[in-house]
């Protein structure tokens, strides 16, 4: 069911994602709305936020539009495995910003640096860095999935 969120509703809203993300994202006049099934988020009726164990996650379509999370860079020959849903491995990853274990992450193409996938860290950026194999990010989102082809 969707609820449109009172102002001081969306305050709260705001200043718990200011404290997760450091980005504030809504304008005055905006509606927001919060699928009380789902626990997503809407701005102007576009799905902003998704919850994933209980914490809100950005979709691919507004990092698109603003990337505010760490990224990781892929080659374009891990391309097609990370929008196919496959998790990023790390002989595949090229660049590293830095964040912690379990931070979400946004999965770029070397080329273009547009967002392909939305992560979950499994371990920090220094140690993806110092391996050489392995399954290094967890992917929960990515371009072409039910949360993509969300309208």
């Amino acid at each position: 069911m969707m609820k449109t969120l009172s102002k001081a509703e969306v305050k709260k809203l705001r200043d718990e994602l200011w404290a997760i993300y450091k980005v504030d994202l809504f304008k005055k006049g905006d509606i927001i709305q919060l699928n009380t099934d789902t626990k997503s988020i809407l701005v102007n009726k576009e799905l902003y936020f998704f919850s994933y164990e209980d914490r809100y996650v950005p979709t691919l379509k507004l990092l698109q539009k603003i990337n505010f999370l760490k990224k990781v860079t892929v080659d374009m020959g891990a391309v097609k495995f990370v929008v196919d849903g496959a998790d990023i491995m790390r002989p595949g990853i090229v660049d590293v910003e830095e964040f912690n274990a379990d931070d979400f992450v946004s999965v770029v193409d070397v080329n273009n640096k547009k967002p392909l996938a939305v992560g979950i860290a499994l371990f920090n950026s220094k140690e993806i860095e110092a391996y050489k194999t392995g399954r290094v990010i967890k992917n929960i989102h990515y371009v072409g999935d039910e949360i993509w082809s969300n309208p």
